[in-house]
């Protein structure tokens, strides 16, 4: 990486947006610590508000919560043994049994170091992978983006949830949901029932508002959560002893490449490699008994796993426009909606928002850190937000920010539609995530495959000449294949 990055952190320590910066790791954070709330629900409630913005400080607001969201779900799972994201799951293991003997402040402690570190390797790994990425990216032609679409839905429907049967359906709703409007091809409009509104197309913001927020509303309200009771605790002793460092960052810094790894591979995520994570540090340990028990290694290696995901899925966002998982799924979303297009053009023609994005990465974990250290003896008041005052506020966000698109009343409709639709989808355990892979993806596909057989006379043969196309073919009949060998049952179901 040459020089440049300089100018990148002279644009974001920039009195404003260094301060909005910090307004949204601090926003991330709390949202994850919330339990039943994650990063794409914190994206979707951030877009109302970072449209119209300058697009390296919106990017940078977007980072600011994924970043904070997937460290904030650690302080629920250590203080009341409830991941605040599913990414902290593997934390709960040995943190809420450090809480329970009374050392919750030294298993945030221990969290906040681990995550703030992961966060900056993952950094440095995306600085210097995604840039090489790109140049191979720019070999890319109509015929390979299709493929590589075709790649992408694959993988996504194959692991999302529980069952790929369900992913699979997921997606495939998905891509119904984006063939309805006007053909581009061919000018004529699909499946709109003679509606006007339905004339372009369903907008992403409302799919968005409807799956990820007022669903998961409808489903806490339904739960209420009486079965997470607070622990109180003392919090006296916040952070490691400095004999204990050599041994955390023996675990941290291997544990943070495992999640730089699994998260460049396009659908995946935090919850993977913090349980890999886990088990490797187990493996490798001097006393693997004391796992599950309180040990610190045990919060240490999922958290700098996890964390270490966020750069790593952003790799292929940027360079491929290819999500890594959930969140950035929904930042991808977010993003062509301010107008920003991922892929190996956005590094030759805006380098300037591909440096602000680097250096925000970079300043946003580190501040992570500092607000986590800080703020250490406040988080277990944010978890005890009464339901009456948090599930309104949220609803009121959500329907603010549909009116907001066009202040038109129909994309608030759009919105609660699709909220009872991902409520009847989470009860029925489908995964969301496919159907927004399916709505962005399909367009892309589409357009791609459309001006492929344009360029080559109607001539199908060609999707199958380039070899870079025939290797994401292969990849997704083994991505497939592998789901079908790992899950065989599923089939059945």
């Amino acid at each position: 990486m040459d020089a440049s990055i300089l100018d990148g952190f002279a644009t974001v320590l920039q009195p404003l947006h260094f301060l909005l910066l910090v307004i949204s790791v601090f926003a991330g954070i709390v949202i994850g610590a919330l339990p039943g709330l994650s990063g794409s629900t914190g994206i979707v409630l951030l877009l109302p508000f970072v449209i119209g913005m300058d697009s390296s400080m919106a990017l940078n607001m977007m980072c600011g919560v994924f970043c904070g969201s997937m460290y904030g779900g650690s302080v629920s799972a250590i203080l009341i043994c409830t991941p605040g994201t599913p990414s902290a799951a593997a934390t709960l293991l040995d943190g809420y049994p450090m809480a329970q003997r009374g050392e919750a402040g030294r298993a945030l402690g221990i969290s906040t170091i681990a995550s703030s570190a992961g966060g900056l390797i993952s950094c440095l790994c995306l600085i210097f992978l995604a840039p090489q990425l790109a140049r191979v990216g720019l070999l890319f032609g109509p015929v390979e983006y299709f493929a590589l679409m075709v790649f992408g839905l694959t993988i996504i429907a194959s692991v999302a949830g529980k069952s790929m049967v369900k992913g699979a359906i997921a997606g495939a709703f998905g891509l119904g949901i984006s063939l309805i409007g006007i053909d581009p091809l061919s000018g004529n409009s699909r499946y709109t029932a003679d509606i006007p509104s339905l004339m372009v197309g369903f907008n992403l913001l409302p799919i968005l508002i409807g799956l990820f927020a007022i669903s998961q509303v409808f489903v806490q309200l339904e739960a209420e959560n009486l079965s997470a009771k607070p622990v109180l605790q003392h919090l006296s002793r916040l952070l490691p002893k400095l004999k204990e460092l050599p041994g955390l960052i023996k675990v941290i810094v291997p544990s943070s490449l495992i999640g730089v790894a699994i998260g460049v591979i396009p659908g995946t995520g935090g919850a993977i490699a913090s349980f890999l994570a886990y088990n490797e540090a187990k493996r490798f340990a001097r006393h693997p008994e004391r796992f599950g028990q309180g040990e610190p290694e045990g919060i240490a290696a999922p958290e700098a796993a996890n964390n270490g995901t966020t750069g790593g899925a952003l790799v292929p966002m940027l360079t491929l426009g290819i999500p890594g998982d959930v969140v950035t799924a929904v930042m991808l979303g977010a993003l062509l909606l301010i107008g920003v297009r991922p892929g190996p053009l956005l590094f030759k023609e805006s380098p300037e928002v591909i440096n602000a994005v680097f250096a925000g990465m970079m300043v946003a974990n580190f501040m992570m850190g500092v607000i986590g250290l800080s703020c250490l003896r406040v988080w277990p008041l944010v978890l005890k937000v009464p339901n009456s005052i948090l599930y309104p506020s949220i609803l009121a966000l959500c329907f603010v920010g549909a009116y907001s698109l066009g202040n038109s009343a129909w994309h608030m409709l759009v919105a609660l539609i699709f909220g009872v639709i991902g409520y009847v989808m989470r009860k029925n355990e489908f995964p969301a995530a496919p159907v927004i892979l399916g709505v962005i993806l399909g367009p892309l596909a589409e357009e791609n495959l459309g001006r492929a057989l344009i360029s080559a006379h109607g001539e199908w043969s060609t999707l199958i000449h380039s070899p870079i196309a025939i290797t994401f073919y292969v990849l997704a009949v083994i991505s497939v294949a592998y789901s079908v060998w790992r899950r065989p049952g599923e089939l059945n179901k």
